[in-house]
């Protein structure tokens, strides 16, 4: 519940910090904005203050365009929902419910009825899942309009809609206005989709963002062929369903938004790129929450008061990020990241980009689970390794194992744990970057033990509890105590950092 008269003052504020948590709908307007709107703030009394934008539009507020609520950090529902709407939000973005919504499939997951899965959803976001599905695609149409020059035709099909005309009826109904009148007032031209082979579209986070040390993570894992890494940029090829293509993401520090460039292949699965793309950066975090509770431990102080904007790297594929995880067991950052580049060119599709570092597709947890295990070690991977890679490739394609954010975390870890070669750290790892489990800790980490100042793992396990629900992001202060992540320069010359992914070894 909001308090209105808490939400009023950090309205007036216009903190950045509150960007995201909740909504305002002004009753003289009847529009309804972000907490950082340029605009003068209403009186109080004509107020009215929301969750999430579902919320407010059902609430019959029309979205502001000059704050442009769609581009609210985390979208607010997204942030805190209970995970079964975390999850349903998740699935309609994926493209996995179509009008109907897979509610009995989702329920099943928790042991729930469809009902009471709709019931959730209602107490959780404040609408009923269709409504829920459709101003997702509405936002996603709208900031579509904004931005892009994209005939209107094509922005209906790339928002989740399956005909111009319903397109037209529901944007019509929702804002009182079509949506070629949005396009008019922005000024953007009409082109068709085929006249440009790119798109980029604006992210939106809260600050700070240590852009800088994010790259630099990325760049000593990155799987060669597969993604790149610059100085400005982090470039990867992608797989969604049926449709592949590339992105490139690149940071613009005075508008607090990263800006994704992707091919217009990829169009048709927008909202699960988006999604994903948001889960990689850690966009939906709260840095004022998380600073605010690890700077009072002494050992974290300096660290977190550096670099409050130290985010934890996500993953744009469960499957790629356990892989990846496996591989590194025991060896450094460097040598993993070797053998990964292997993986990707003895099993990864070709793809053709305009950027020369990205030339193959991950490679499918169907193609590995069907790959000879003799083959995987012949490329210098130690034959339990190999056969660990192939039985998670195998529990990935057969659905028993669902690494994805929303999934519960003690459950994920102890069926990875379950699986042939994969011990606790490397659970532990995955749940901090595949499930974006803000509360991971992996057990006996080497650099995190040394930091702590010869403490046992036992000890360790002790003071993280101070941490807490922040755990994940303490572990990155840490490892960055031991290995400063700011050093550009060895990504000019392409060099790497030599860490160890396993915390058996350093």
């Amino acid at each position: 519940m909001i308090d209105p008269k808490a939400a009023y003052q950090a309205l007036i504020s216009r903190d950045a910090r509150f960007d995201g948590v909740f909504y305002v709908g002004v009753t003289s307007t009847g529009i309804y904005c972000r907490p950082v709107c340029p605009v003068k703030p209403p009186k109080a009394k004509n107020c009215r203050f929301f969750a999430s934008a579902e919320a407010a539009e059902k609430a019959a507020f029309r979205p502001c365009l000059r704050c442009r609520p769609e581009l609210a950090p985390g979208n607010a529902p997204v942030d805190n929902a209970h995970r079964v709407a975390h999850l349903l939000i998740q699935r309609i973005e994926e493209g996995l419910a179509g009008e109907g919504v897979d509610l009995e499939g989702i329920a099943a997951q928790f042991g729930l009825s469809s009902r009471q899965v709709r019931r959730i959803t209602q107490k959780e976001l404040g609408v009923s899942p269709i409504e829920l599905l459709q101003t997702r695609r509405l936002l996603l149409a709208k900031q579509l309009l904004t931005e892009t020059n994209l005939s209107v035709i094509d922005i209906a099909f790339a928002s989740g809609f399956a005909s111009l005309r319903r397109f037209n009826d529901a944007f019509s109904t929702q804002y009182r206005m079509p949506p070629t009148r949005l396009r008019r007032e922005t000024g953007q031209p009409q082109t068709e989709l085929a006249a440009h082979p790119t798109t980029t579209l604006r992210l939106g986070y809260r600050p700070p963002y240590d852009w800088e040390a994010f790259l630099e993570f990325l760049h000593g894992r990155r799987i060669l062929g597969v993604e790149a890494v610059t100085p400005e940029a982090y470039l990867r090829t992608v797989r969604l369903g049926q449709h592949v293509g590339w992105i490139r993401i690149t940071h613009v520090a005075d508008e607090r938004v990263l800006k994704m460039e992707f091919s217009n292949s990829l169009m048709p699965c927008l909202p699960a790129l988006l999604r994903r793309v948001r889960m990689l950066f850690d966009l939906s975090a709260r840095p004022d929450l998380i600073v605010r509770q690890l700077r009072k431990d002494p050992r974290l102080k300096d660290s977190v008061g550096l670099n409050p904007g130290l985010r934890v790297p996500g993953a744009f594929d469960g499957f790629e990020l356990t892989w990846r995880a496996i591989l590194g067991q025991q060896i450094t950052v460097q040598a993993a990241t070797t053998l990964a580049g292997r993986i990707a060119q003895a099993f990864g599709e070709t793809l053709a980009t305009p950027h020369g570092e990205l030339i193959r597709l991950t490679p499918s947890a169907a193609t590995l689970a069907d790959a000879d295990v003799r083959e995987i070690a012949r490329l210098g991977i130690v034959s339990s390794r190999a056969a660990a890679l192939q039985s998670a490739a195998r529990a990935f394609q057969s659905g028993t194992l669902r690494l994805e954010p929303g999934a519960e975390p003690d459950s994920a870890i102890a069926q990875l744990v379950g699986l042939p070669g994969i011990g606790p750290w490397t659970a532990h790892y995955i749940a901090m970057r595949a499930l974006r489990w803000p509360d991971a800790f992996p057990p006996g980490d080497v650099a995190v033990l040394r930091n702590l100042e010869g403490v046992t793992a036992r000890q360790a396990e002790l003071l993280s509890q101070a941490w807490r629900p922040w755990r994940s992001y303490a572990v990155m202060h840490l490892w960055r105590k031991i290995q400063p992540m700011k050093n550009a320069e060895a990504r000019r010359r392409g060099g790497d950092a030599r860490v160890h992914e396993s915390g058996n070894s350093l």
